[in-house]
């Protein structure tokens, strides 16, 4: 059995993982991703990647662009089609998932949030420290590609916990909005990919970056329960997005951490409310609901 920090979090450690390695019951996968630089998640794999390890690409198999969340840049795919893609991959019900990127989790909490939501029987965690983490502790690297047989595979056929920009736009005010971008692009002082620079009104900046230590590993739980317990008190739902519903899990599985309610998916996020017309906010304060 894996050793989490808390029962039923998602979250494995180098250690872990490396003494699993070759159990059949065992899927890692490979989910880097980078922003703006299509296939260098795929080239990166080709180049060395944790043995035994498959490669999901954020774009093609997370995401369905004409999913929940679009015109957002990564929506949800359908929970039958997610299903069919790991399936043909080799990932069943009974396997256990550990997803792994080397951004600090940001990608890879995105996969781990899919399989939580939709219920997977068989678990799934993020590699605590990611592939910086697993180098550091000298461990291998390979290039041998495995193909594993399809699969079978159970999930809900439907998202939970999840808000549409409609929804969230009327709510305003009366959720607590996180933004998990880094401060500069919440503030609007730089904006690589969408269309206006800025922020949605009324989100607080909460950055992954925050929910990390100097070694890339998450902060102990008594440090993330203090960082997120001021949103997550009182009676107001708390609501988790970023550019493109990606990064916006890294804080959700932050709050699974600390043990605090689950948070509420904006799918969309930024990429979809700049595409909207919808107001702008600027600057390091949350400002008003329109």
């Amino acid at each position: 059995m894996v050793a989490h920090r808390l029962p039923g979090v998602g979250l494995i450690s180098v250690a872990e993982l490396a003494q699993r390695l070759g159990d059949p019951a065992l899927r890692v996968v490979d989910v880097r991703w980078y922003l703006s630089r299509p296939g260098d998640g795929q080239r990166a794999y080709d180049a060395g990647h944790i043995p035994g390890a498959i490669f999901l690409d954020l774009d093609t198999d997370l995401s369905d662009l004409d999913g929940f969340g679009a015109p957002g840049r990564h929506p949800l795919p359908s929970p039958p089609d997610f299903r069919r893609r790991l399936e043909s991959a080799g990932i069943g019900s009974e396997h256990f998932v550990v997803a792994y990127d080397d951004t600090g989790g940001t990608s890879a909490a995105r996969l781990w949030w899919m399989l939580d939501n939709l219920g997977h029987r068989g678990g799934a965690a993020v590699l605590d420290g990611g592939l910086q983490a697993w180098q550091a502790d000298g461990q291998p690297l390979s290039t041998e590609q495995p193909r594993f047989a399809p699969a079978q595979l159970e999930l809900s056929e439907r998202w939970t916990g999840i808000i549409d920009r409609a929804t969230l736009a009327e709510r305003l005010g009366h959720v607590n909005l996180l933004d998990a971008r880094a401060a500069e692009r919440y503030r609007g002082e730089v904006e690589p990919i969408d269309p206006v620079a800025g922020h949605i009104p009324t989100a607080l900046s909460y950055p992954t970056a925050g929910n990390l230590a100097e070694d890339g590993r998450f902060l102990p739980v008594d440090r993330l329960r203090r960082r997120f317990a001021p949103v997550a008190a009182g009676d107001r739902p708390v609501v988790t997005s970023c550019g493109s519903g990606t990064t916006a899990c890294h804080n959700a599985l932050a709050m699974r951490l600390a043990g605090l309610p689950e948070p509420l998916l904006y799918v969309g996020s930024y990429s979809d409310w700049s595409r909207s017309g919808l107001p702008i906010a600027t600057g390091p304060k949350p400002g008003a609901a329109p």
